[in-house]
């Protein structure tokens, strides 16, 4: 994650980047500056998921808000993850990832997850439940819905990486997601949930 990032923020969501063509960026006419993207970006609202991978005896996990649903025929979704992190590596390696939707009440792990440095353990995470499914990947208890994918393939996305997974496993439950919306996480039916300490 770029240090430009709030912390505590899904990845992809505040992402910064290189200047892009538009009238009247912060740098001048000819282009927009990362920030006026940034501030864009922001703006629009996501659900709020959790990428999983496992490599050998390693686990790695981060938060994410670039979950897209591609392809019925075949079964395919996509998620983007920092190029040249140890997620990426991971799943490059293992060709397997997982991603599991956030209910509302998972907020804490959301947080947790976005924080640098803490999505790599040897075994399980003691502060997220988890269980294998069909490929072995890591997939979140209890949360909203889950995806559980073979890597098809890694799609360039500038300083990002886009996975593209074909589903292998998927299901769903009820509840309300945990979304976010302008730095900070929201329920669809309440007002922004209180900070834990981490920068939004």
């Amino acid at each position: 994650m770029s240090a430009a990032r709030d912390a505590g923020a899904p990845t992809t969501t505040d992402g910064t980047g290189p200047l892009v063509g538009g009238p009247g960026g912060a740098r001048g006419g000819g282009g927009t500056s990362a920030g006026s993207f940034r501030d864009a970006a922001r703006r629009w609202t996501t659900g709020v998921a959790l990428l999983t991978a496992r490599h050998g005896d390693e686990v790695f996990a981060k938060t994410v808000s670039s979950l897209c649903t591609l392809s019925l025929d075949p079964l395919l979704i996509s998620v983007a993850v920092t190029a040249h992190s140890p997620l990426a590596s991971a799943v490059r390696g293992s060709r397997r990832y997982a991603v599991s939707v956030l209910a509302g009440h998972q907020e804490p792990l959301a947080r947790h997850f976005a924080t640098p440095g803490v999505g790599q353990a040897l075994g399980l995470f003691t502060v997220a439940p988890m269980r294998t499914r069909a490929t072995g990947a890591p997939v979140l208890e209890d949360c909203l819905a889950w995806f559980d994918c073979r890597l098809h393939t890694v799609l360039p996305g500038g300083d990002h990486a886009v996975l593209v997974g074909r589903v292998a496993a998927a299901d769903g439950g009820g509840g309300e997601p945990l979304v976010y919306h302008h730095g900070e996480y929201r329920s669809l039916a309440g007002p922004p949930l209180p900070s834990t300490g981490a920068r939004t």
